[in-house]
């Protein structure tokens, strides 16, 4: 795909989510109503759809518009006294609040419609868009990057989505779009490559005599993805919870394995450290999960601490997302409570030093430095110990700073100096993996000082500085908690 119009493409839709733009309260048809009265309900509403909800709340039938035209040029005026029940179009094609306005726009454009039902996290209606909304925003065919990924049928296909990001990242960055929110759309296209893969793998297993799931599961994606924050070097990082027995386990872990293989083919490797619902511990089901929580809680070692952190970081992307919903309910109030865990997590954050030399210089090795362990790390653990120790169920790092300050944990100057920290330190390692990418290099959060201008090393330094006073308030976090 020839993604040189992005470098003119109005940057909204990267930017913004579909709880933006969505018409909410949806307007829905009422139980009894004839067309002729749904037509002058689109009148009055000043909408071109009208949407239906099954008894738990999610959209079971849409009319539109072109619907009401049709209907009446085969039916005559008599059509207009019949029940909208019987006329409705189901399905309903959805998409999340929480979407990037991107993707709803290349999916009415794949699939050919001008309307969709908005849904909560939950799979609820809650909201309606449609095309005439979305003209303002200037789409091109550009946009069928969005929804490439679930149009793909293997792991090429989604390969040939996911190698489009570093274009898209350059594009948007080139647009001045923050770094925070380009990393949002690059997790956006993580998110939704892990629970496609996990869709074709389930549906190859059919096709090849295993059967359907024992029972309900939901595929997790794990740390920064989770967050909504990752940049251009990414590899697996994903779990499972399912609904059966542990005797099952072996429908779910060839489900893990062959997810995890169409997201090595599309480009996402393996994750190094085997953090995949292909291996057993990280895939359980819902038992099994709570009392493995409830064991890192009491018994974890510092070598632990390395993979178990990122799991409190966890969305459910595929299959029962209520599920794993509940789960991570479950585990931040278990978590809130285990006060021996978030100290040792903090001890563990109190050795993520600054790279900063006793004159404030930056220390390098071979010309680098590793701005993840000296900058992004220390600032993303601090917020998540800070959210895990008030049980604030958010994953972002910016959305964690932000409740902290909202309850008084965190100052209010003191969040908004460590929100430009993380926006500055996102910024010069995504800068950094691009210039990488580009010249042929394995794109890393390793930094080449001497290619950043004498104003952004002052930036770079201040942020490394504010990320060390997070250290003293993840501190008086702890003590405030302690019962």
């Amino acid at each position: 795909m020839d993604l040189q119009p992005l470098a003119a493409l109005d940057s909204f839709p990267y930017r913004h989510r579909v709880g933006e733009v969505m018409s909410s309260p949806p307007a829905i048809i009422e139980p009894g109503m004839t067309l002729g009265e749904a037509m002058h309900a689109m009148l009055v509403r000043r909408v071109s759809s009208l949407l239906a909800a099954d008894e738990a709340g999610r959209p079971s039938g849409i009319l539109t518009e072109r619907d009401v035209l049709h209907l009446i040029a085969r039916g005559g005026a008599a059509v207009l006294a019949e029940p909208v029940a019987k006329l409705i179009s189901s399905p309903v094609r959805a998409v999340a609040a929480d979407s990037f306005v991107y993707t709803a726009l290349a999916r009415m454009d794949r699939l050919g419609i001008r309307h969709l039902a908005v849904t909560d996290g939950a799979g609820r209606l809650i909201g309606a868009l449609s095309a005439r909304a979305l003209l303002k925003l200037r789409a091109n065919q550009a946009l069928v990057i969005g929804d490439g990924i679930a149009a793909a049928q293997d792991g090429e296909a989604l390969r040939a989505a996911v190698r489009e990001l570093p274009a898209l990242a350059q594009a948007l960055r080139d647009d001045g779009v923050a770094p925070v929110a380009i990393a949002g759309v690059i997790s956006g296209v993580m998110r939704d490559a892990t629970a496609r893969a996990t869709e074709l793998a389930e549906a190859a297993m059919l096709a090849s005599g295993k059967g359907t799931p024992p029972a309900a599961y939901a595929m997790l994606v794990l740390g920064s993805a989770g967050r909504g924050e990752s940049l251009l070097a990414p590899d697996q990082d994903n779990a499972l919870v399912h609904a059966s027995s542990e005797s099952a386990d072996g429908w779910y872990a060839e489900l893990g394995r062959r997810a995890s293989d169409l997201l090595d083919a599309a480009g996402i490797p393996y994750c190094k450290g085997k953090v995949m619902a292909s291996e057993p511990q990280w895939r359980r089901n819902r038992d099994g999960w709570r009392a493995q929580v409830g064991a890192w809680l009491r018994h974890s070692t510092p070598d632990d601490l390395l993979n178990v952190d990122i799991f409190f970081d966890f969305r459910p992307v595929q299959g029962d997302i209520a599920m794993g919903q509940k789960l991570r309910a479950d585990s931040i109030r278990m978590a809130r409570r285990a006060g021996p865990f978030l100290k040792l997590l903090s001890v563990r954050l109190d050795e993520l030093n600054a790279p900063l030399g006793m004159f404030g210089g930056i220390r390098t090795t071979g010309g680098r430095v590793d701005l993840k362990r000296g900058g992004l790390l220390p600032l993303v653990s601090g917020a998540r110990i800070m959210a895990l120790a008030r049980g604030f169920e958010g994953t972002g790092t910016i959305e964690r700073l932000k409740a902290a300050a909202a309850d008084g944990a965190l100052g209010a100057t003191d969040a908004d100096d460590l929100t430009e920290a993380y926006g500055i330190l996102l910024g010069i390692v995504l800068d950094q993996q691009l210039a990488d990418l580009a010249a042929g290099i394995e794109p890393s959060s390793r930094i080449a000082v001497k290619r950043l201008e004498l104003r952004q090393r002052g930036e770079l330094r201040r942020a490394l500085r504010t990320v060390e006073t997070l250290k003293l308030a993840v501190r008086d976090v702890l003590t405030a908690a302690r019962p």
